[in-house]
């Protein structure tokens, strides 16, 4: 007879076993941040002092992050990348998977593939791509203006000098906004065409037994049946707008860029801990984002209710 190693665990025991490593996970990296960030908010803390030196000073961090000019500067500039580059993606990504979905049979999944590998690419590798991309000197943007220019008749459409695109601060948001819609504009579109391949073929057929057109289709019953998916990507574009990080971080070089034009609210987040050593502001900030976010994200989701109160 085998001796048996393990005891025998009750059938009532036995799920919270199997689930204790990931609790114990959880609760490290997941619940312990979220608490200590919330207690760490109401601090005056210098990490280099250790944890002793903690102060508390109650609302203090929020009333400095709400009347810092900073944080109001970098928030304006996460609206607007948030809607210069989520608004574009998905009035882009609707027509394209829709054309994708009819037009393309045998070379679908190539183009998808090909639509959807920035999103998969490294942000680093990216932002490195454009950042040679846009340089003043020997980037490919100005080397192919300066050809346009010479043609006849654009010379005086077009700059006849280098732009300086990451350097001047009116140009830097609209670059950092071509290149996040850019890498998501693939993320959508698959989105999107997954969901118009649930849509029943019956429903066009009928239609267009009844003499509606491809527009009418498109109109009437495409964008309908894709309204679930449509607050789906909206609510990722909202959250993820508010909480750019990487793009704006590498191509202004951690700086924000001239004029802090640039600046996100992670990144003014990131350099007050970092940077500047006070974590708990950092951290007065990390919860103040949270709050605009879940307002928006509440807000996004009271805009897809119809008048029977569901999305």
């Amino acid at each position: 007879m085998k001796r048996q190693l393990l005891p025998r665990l009750s059938p009532q025991l036995a799920p919270y076993v199997f689930l204790s490593p990931f609790l114990l996970l959880f609760l490290v990296f997941g619940i312990f941040p979220l608490a200590f960030s919330l207690y760490l908010a109401f601090q005056s803390w210098e990490p280099t002092a250790g944890l002793a030196a903690m102060k508390f000073v109650g609302l203090e961090n929020f009333s400095f992050a709400l009347q810092d000019e900073w944080f109001w500067k970098s928030l304006k500039n996460t609206f607007w990348l948030a809607a210069a580059a989520g608004i574009p993606q998905h009035l882009v990504a609707i027509p394209l998977a829709y054309f994708i979905h009819l037009r393309l049979r045998r070379t679908r999944n190539a183009v998808v593939g090909i639509y959807f590998l920035p999103y998969i690419t490294s942000t680093v590798a990216i932002a490195m791509m454009f950042n040679t991309l846009f340089s003043t000197e020997y980037g490919m943007v100005n080397q192919g203006l300066q050809f346009l220019a010479h043609l006849p008749g654009m010379d005086s459409v077009l700059p006849q000098q280098p732009t300086d695109w990451l350097g001047q601060s009116g140009n830097i948001k609209p670059v950092i906004a071509m290149v996040v819609f850019w890498r998501y504009l693939g993320f959508n579109t698959v989105l999107y065409l997954a969901a118009l391949q649930t849509i029943p073929n019956d429903i066009y057929e009928a239609a267009t037994m009844d003499g509606a057109g491809r527009w009418q289709q498109f109109w009437f019953i495409t964008l309908p049946s894709l309204k679930p998916m449509i607050y789906f990507g909206v609510t990722l574009s909202v959250i993820g707008g508010l909480q750019l990080f990487e793009e704006p971080f590498i191509l202004t070089g951690g700086r924000g860029g001239t004029d802090q034009a640039g600046m996100t609210s992670a990144m003014y987040m990131y350099r007050t801990a970092f940077e500047f050593n006070d974590f708990g502001t950092a951290s007065a900030l990390s919860w103040l984002l949270f709050v605009f976010v879940a307002l928006l994200t509440w807000l996004t989701n009271r805009a897809f209710r119809d008048r029977r109160g569901t999305a």
